[in-house]
């Protein structure tokens, strides 16, 4: 049973998630309905390529299960979420700590204390927390994890013997950080690797997060590392190298998928997408991403091929 082809999100579905529908706030608390298996599902996905990666796959799984099922792009969180909440979009790939936090700024204020944390346990139990009394249930995380990550020219890397951030630090050599402008606060990003590592970074150099400029400046030596994420498939061809984010400074951005408990709240939904969790790796992600931005393939065929290289589906 094959997914419908992506399409844009009806005007229907943006303005009833602007208008926030969903659980009313003196509605929210303790769930007690039981969940819900709808058998006709739609599945969200936030327009970029590994989000569309993992949509196809939740509604190939999903279609071999017997649901039928719908993709929608809709790249605005903000809009999503609503619509996730009200039960016009059942499911989407999400990022663990990212979401938990983005759940408590919009519940708690934008100076909330993060809900996200490096630690995934936590981070899954505030995330739990924050979306059940939207009723909202968030299933387990897999091994693939999507998270910020610094990375160094390879030849830099043998030069000084550095394998870690840990190195980079006690090297005491001194870093031009190819990243955004928001480095220069972000608690992730150089003040997290001053305090944390004891980096020297001399200078942020504004050229985006992964971006084609900003990992030729490092292939060229112009900045000694790029901010980027752990499934970028393009560090090969720059002669870059991650360094291990060795005392966690990074969240736990794992990825989860979350559904509307009332529709797709039910072991059917909870099974078919937990299939995902037993091979999926970082590694993996980053190859799938690689075949879509540089081999220029359809995101549905590499999902398929994926799933059955992995005996996830059946082979034809």
């Amino acid at each position: 049973m094959r997914p419908w082809t992506a399409v844009p999100a009806p005007l229907v579905l943006l303005a009833a998630a602007a208008c926030g529908t969903g659980p009313s706030l003196e509605d929210r608390g303790e769930v007690t309905a039981p969940p819900g298996d709808s058998k006709h599902l739609t599945i969200g996905s936030a327009g970029f390529t590994e989000s569309d990666l993992l949509a196809q796959m939740y509604a190939l799984l999903l279609g071999r299960a017997g649901y039928s099922t719908k993709i929608i792009s809709v790249t605005n969180r903000e809009i999503y979420e609503p619509a996730l909440e009200s039960g016009q979009i059942d499911v989407v790939p999400e990022y663990a700590a990212t979401f938990a936090d983005w759940l408590n700024a919009k519940e708690n204020g934008a100076d909330a204390a993060p809900a996200g944390s490096p630690d995934l346990a936590a981070t899954m139990k505030a995330l739990r927390a924050l979306a059940a009394p939207r009723g909202l249930t968030v299933l387990d995380p897999g091994r693939a994890v999507d998270q910020n990550a610094f990375a160094v020219a390879a030849r830099y890397a043998a030069e000084h013997h550095l394998r870690t951030l840990g190195d980079l630090g006690r090297s005491g050599l001194p870093v031009r950080l190819a990243a955004g402008d928001e480095c220069v606060q972000r608690p992730y990003c150089a003040p997290g690797l001053k305090k944390t590592y004891g980096i020297r970074v001399t200078a942020v150099d504004p050229k985006g997060v992964g971006t084609t400029q900003a990992k030729r400046a490092v292939q060229k030596g112009q900045d000694q590392m790029v901010l980027t994420t752990t499934t970028d498939a393009t560090l090969d061809s720059f002669g870059l190298v991650l360094l291990a984010d060795d005392k966690h400074l990074q969240n736990a951005d794992y990825l989860v998928p979350v559904v509307n408990r009332s529709r797709a709240g039910s072991a059917g939904v909870r099974n078919a997408l937990g299939r995902l969790n037993t091979v999926l790796t970082t590694a993996d992600l980053a190859r799938l991403n690689e075949q879509v931005d540089s081999w220029r393939r359809l995101p549905e065929d590499v999902a398929r091929n994926y799933l059955e290289s992995r005996n996830l589906l059946p082979r034809g």
